[in-house]
């Protein structure tokens, strides 16, 4: 994705420069990426960037008027409004739009900077009077830092691999690691799959001098918002809705054309109910399924209509099949191995969403902040498919995960599971377009920190205080407002009845219904059942149309030959798939995954 590269380091400066191009030729993944470098030799940095044209960093890097403060800035910032007129009113040039301000704000209280900043970023702000260099990130970390040190050199990188371009050696899969992906689908803490890299944790700003680092600082911790006072239901609400209306327009500036990613639920209707945009002005699109429309492109239209904007559907049927192992291998390419094929499609929509919009809102963060619940569960994995030594490591990260949910649940939904696990899919979205959701805004979460003891789910009421009309739809499981043939229980009894049959008929298939579904094949009952809520259909993918890849990928002598699979297991899982009588379609997604992990950044040299 878009980000910063760079080298803090005493290695000459021709071999600095060499290295720093091969980390920026790394991200340079689309050809509407643009580049960029700056270095300061007597400071030992050396700095790139890749953007996507016309964002919101586009102009870098920025100085003050007298060039001895210089910012190199990744991702969006959203500050409070009159920001920039405040400081154009004491006296300083900003360039219109962008984060020009930022370098201004530094100027101004070097101390509190970044405590201040509002967003998913992270960036570089060099202070010549001072001889220092500060690499920094959002509260969450949810725009990633890679980090290398060695002896002569800090090397930094929104991607993992510009920093394998120029130190291959740390191309070694950390067993730990491996665990724990086996187990929750994601890298606990800020460590990565490769040994020798970690994260830069959240809330960070490490200052460097001479060449080495000087101050690991950290300028936000969640405790801080954990010890808030709890609030009364409806004073809760009050300033809920207070910060939501408030706050929401911040996520629509800029000179970008901006769609909505809209869904059947509450989450983004919340953001239409509030947004209140002039007609035609908002295009909105939804994830549909090849099968018939789900249930999210049925509520998103009635939602789109009511609000007069238009929508489109955009689904991943044969044309996405047909290239299926261009967007899985890219996929795990383009994240560091950070999402499974489940999000394959993911990538396939976002390149057509740009066409609609190259900035889109989204909802994420809203149910998980509001209703907390797990993203992610650490999960046995089928007995007898890994050897021994993966076991130990998944047993370590079940007492990790568990261990982690002790802590404060919105801690966990906002500082833990968000820039662990929704961070792979936020990472492959954001190499096509821009992503901004206004529920991970600063004073958003802040306040849901200040939920009452037995709080309840308020998203109902704030659509209803929004816009009464979006309030009378149901949601794709049949929530909220009635408007159909059958009473209201009835209609959500039926909604939740064919949302679990479809799971059960796709991912979460018992190995009985199975063997059945098998011998019933002629009937192809997967008509019955899928697409009426989810858009994508994996089981029935790999069985069908993507057989021969599954096949070609997992009963490869070099797949079949890694020293944490067991060999037999792996084939008969293929073959009982392939076969129709079996349902391993969880496994095989992570099969296939860890194998492209493999080829891709520990094979390769």
């Amino acid at each position: 994705m878009p980000g910063i590269v760079g080298l803090i380091t005493k290695i000459p400066r021709e071999r600095a420069e060499r290295e720093l191009l091969q980390m920026v030729a790394a991200l340079q993944h689309e050809p509407f990426y643009e580049t960029g470098t700056w270095f300061d030799e007597s400071l030992g940095l050396y700095l790139g960037w890749v953007i996507r044209k016309g964002s919101f960093s586009a102009g870098m890097p920025f100085c003050n008027e007298r060039g001895d403060v210089v910012l190199v800035f990744s991702g969006e910032e959203y500050p409070e409004p009159g920001t920039a007129r405040r400081l154009e009113e004491r006296g300083h040039t900003l360039k219109p739009g962008g984060p020009s301000y930022l370098v201004h704000l530094y100027e101004e209280d070097a101390e509190l900077f970044p405590a201040g900043l509002n967003g998913i970023f992270h960036g570089v702000v060099i202070d010549r009077a001072r001889g220092t260099s500060t690499l920094f990130n959002d509260r969450y970390g949810m725009h990633r830092i890679y980090c290398h040190e060695s002896e002569d050199s800090f090397y930094f990188a929104a991607e993992a691999k510009a920093i394998l371009a120029v130190r291959p050696e740390l191309r070694k899969l950390d067993a730990r690691s491996l665990g724990e992906f086996v187990a929750c689908g994601c890298v606990l803490g800020n460590r990565t799959l490769f040994d020798g890299i970690h994260l830069l944790p959240g809330a960070s700003a490490w200052t460097f001098r001479n060449r080495s680092i000087e101050r690991r600082k950290t300028y936000f911790d969640p405790s801080e918002w954990e010890q808030q006072t709890p609030l009364e239901p409806e004073a809760y609400y009050q300033e809920l809705r207070h910060v939501l209306e408030r706050n929401l327009p911040r996520y629509f500036n800029g000179h970008e054309r901006i769609g909505v990613a809209l869904t059947g639920g509450l989450d983004t209707r919340m953001i239409m109910a509030w947004r209140n945009a002039a007609p035609r002005s908002l295009p909105c699109y939804t994830f549909g399924s090849t099968f018939r429309d789900n249930q999210d492109v049925r509520v998103a239209r009635q939602v789109s209509r009511a609000c007069d904007q238009s929508h489109e559907v955009i689904a991943a049927g044969r044309d996405f099949l047909s290239r299926f192992p261009y967007y899985a291998e890219r996929s795990v390419r383009l994240t560091d191995g950070c999402v499974d094929l489940t999000r394959a499609p993911d990538l396939y929509v976002s390149e057509r969403a740009r066409g609609i919009a190259p900035v889109k809102v989204v909802g994420t963060y809203s149910s998980e902040l509001l209703s907390p619940a797990p993203a992610f569960k650490a999960k046995k994995p089928l007995d007898g498919l890994f050897a021994p030594e993966v076991s130990d490591g998944v047993r370590q990260a079940t007492d990790t995960y568990a261990e982690l949910r002790r802590e404060h649940p919105v801690t966990v939904a906002a500082f833990r599971q968000s820039p662990w696990w929704h961070h792979g899919v936020l990472s492959l979205e954001q190499t096509q377009l821009t992503v901004r959701s206004p529920f991970l805004d600063n004073a958003f979460v802040r306040t849901v920190y200040r939920a009452p003891a037995l709080p309840q789910d308020v998203r109902l009421r704030l659509i209803a205080d929004g816009n009464s009309q979006l309030a009378a739809i149901p949601t794709d499981r049949g929530v909220g407002g009635h408007t159909g043939l059958f009473p209201a229980a009835v209609s959500r009894a039926l909604l939740e009845f064919t949302y679990k049959a479809e799971y059960a008929y796709d991912y979460g298939m018992p190995q009985w219904l199975a063997r059945i579904d098998h011998l019933a094949a002629p009937l192809h009952l997967e008509r019955v059942f899928l697409g009426r809520h989810k858009p994508f259909h994996f089981r029935v993918w790999y069985r069908d149309a993507l057989s021969q890849y599954v096949r070609d990928m997992l009963l490869d002598s070099r797949s079949l030959s890694r020293p944490y699979l067991e060999r037999r297991s792996v084939e008969a899982l293929v073959r009982g798939h392939l076969k129709g009588d079996r349902n391993y379609t969880s496994e095989i997604h992570k099969l296939l995954t860890l194998e492209l992990q493999q080829r891709l950044f520990f094979d390769a040299q």
